[in-house]
């Protein structure tokens, strides 16, 4: 019996196994859901050693880490797989079409919280990696497991596990299924995500809120001043005006240009899916090239003044704002905040208070592309999907890919089965039935190919 054909057969057990798995509301977010989240951990590590993995529950500050391994042989190349089995809030609950923590199929979709980010990704790895030790009786590499609980709350304890267990976690390669395909004709490898760099700023004006009427026009107000600065962040072109910001930005290269070129993107169709009359951005770069490959800067939001029902004529006191900044490859986050301090603190008139609070960040993530690993990647999602894969990078952040690097120095292969419309962090979470089921598919023909990678 060949994986597919056990997986197959046994279908029905799997999308019990996943129901089962799907069922735990593992909310990080919510201390009311600390026993649900440890009693998924037990189960997925009953479940891993029921597979044949010697399966431990590492406990942390926060929630527990479950770590399982399957050692063939010392000889052969080991491959770390990550994943994370807590999910976001479901609320708010009452757009939920189906109960969050009710798995059902309907119109070809698994719906439930969880599905795809990231219960449903990580699991069908485990499956692929089942049918492949049932009907050989062991795995063509070493193969070790690392799913945590904290993801969904910034995965506060993983770097420190991490960092204290380089020896258990040495691998040649992290497989992380957290990422989407590029449409449900194309699947796709993810060959490279954006970093990310957060502050926050404060702008302080009188010590209290004022009366407008009577202070109006010879007091600062702070949130007309902070709309100004956040106004000059940007130039008439799109191009941030941070002063350094592109210095150590890592230019668009050849071979990146060439992939992105091949993806059927439809700039007609990406303005009308979120309603907007027109683009907008830097200059000079196609409108792929500036979701995926060159860096951001936005304001994610302001809060200030009076918010509440019907009016309040003041000058408020203070003023906010929430901003973060998309990396590139060898951008440095802690570098970004100082710059942006920097500017902010410049360009702020004499009539307020200033203050930055710098969050940090995590640096974008390149896969190697004259390397092996995205070869192999493409012939094993080939295989599963039945279809030649795509290269693509995505916009968005996974900053443990950066500790794997750093930490362990080991790249990080994205192999994800989702799609962008799967409501990940929304109501009606969904993953389509057939994306699980070549997801499966292909994790049972990954190992074979990482095994014959040459470093």
């Amino acid at each position: 019996m060949t994986p597919f054909e056990y997986l197959k057969q046994n279908e029905s057990k799997r999308f019990q196994d996943l129901f089962s798995l799907l069922r735990f509301p593992t909310v990080s977010a919510k201390s009311e859901h600390k026993e649900d989240i440890i009693a998924c951990a037990e189960w997925l590590k009953l479940h891993l050693g029921e597979l044949g993995f010697k399966a431990t529950l590492y406990p942390t500050k926060g929630h527990p880490i479950v770590y399982a391994e399957y050692i063939v042989d010392k000889k052969l190349p080991t491959v770390l797989y990550y994943g994370h089995y807590d999910v976001q809030p479901p609320e708010p609950l009452d757009l939920w079409k189906t109960p969050p923590f009710e798995p059902q199929i309907k119109d070809g979709y698994i719906l439930a919280r969880g599905a795809c980010d990231d219960k449903g990704q990580f699991f069908a790895q485990i499956k692929g990696l089942e049918a492949v030790i049932k009907t050989s009786g062991t795995l063509p590499v070493n193969v070790k497991f690392l799913i945590e609980g904290e993801e969904e709350s910034h995965s506060a304890n993983l770097p420190v596990f991490i960092k204290k267990n380089k020896k258990l976690l040495r691998a040649e390669v992290v497989v992380v299924s957290d990422t989407a395909q590029f449409n449900k004709e194309l699947p796709a490898v993810t060959f490279g995500l954006r970093g990310i760099a957060f502050v926050e700023v404060f702008v302080y004006g009188p010590n209290k809120d004022l009366h407008s009427g009577g202070f109006g026009g010879a007091v600062g107000n702070p949130i007309n001043i902070l709309c100004t600065m956040v106004g000059k962040l940007h130039d008439k072109d799109g191009k941030i005006a941070i002063p350094g910001f592109y210095k150590d930005c890592k230019p668009i290269s050849r071979w990146v240009k060439n992939q992105l070129k091949k993806l059927p993107y439809n700039e007609t169709n990406f303005k009308k899916a979120i309603g907007i009359p027109a683009l907008h951005g830097e200059k000079g770069y196609t409108t792929y090239e500036k979701l995926t490959s060159r860096p951001t800067c936005d304001a994610n939001g302001i809060t200030g003044g009076y918010q509440g029902e019907g009016g309040k004529t003041i000058i408020p006191a203070m003023a906010s704002c929430k901003i973060t900044m998309r990396l590139v490859p060898d951008m440095n986050p802690h570098d970004i905040c100082d710059k942006i301090e920097k500017y902010l603190m410049k360009i702020a008139p004499k009539t307020v208070r200033v203050k930055v609070n710098k969050h940090g960040g995590a640096r974008a993530v390149e896969v190697p592309v004259d390397g092996p690993w995205l070869e192999a990647a493409g012939r094993a999602i080939k295989a599963g999907f039945g279809k030649e894969p795509v290269f693509i990078k995505e916009g968005g952040s996974i900053p443990i890919a950066v500790e794997f690097k750093e930490t362990l120095g080991i790249d990080t292969l994205f192999i994800g089965f989702g799609q962008n419309d799967d409501n990940i962090h929304s109501p009606n979470e969904r993953f389509r039935v057939v994306d699980f089921e070549n997801g499966c598919k292909t994790a049972a023909v990954l190992p074979f190919e990482l095994a014959r990678v040459d470093k």
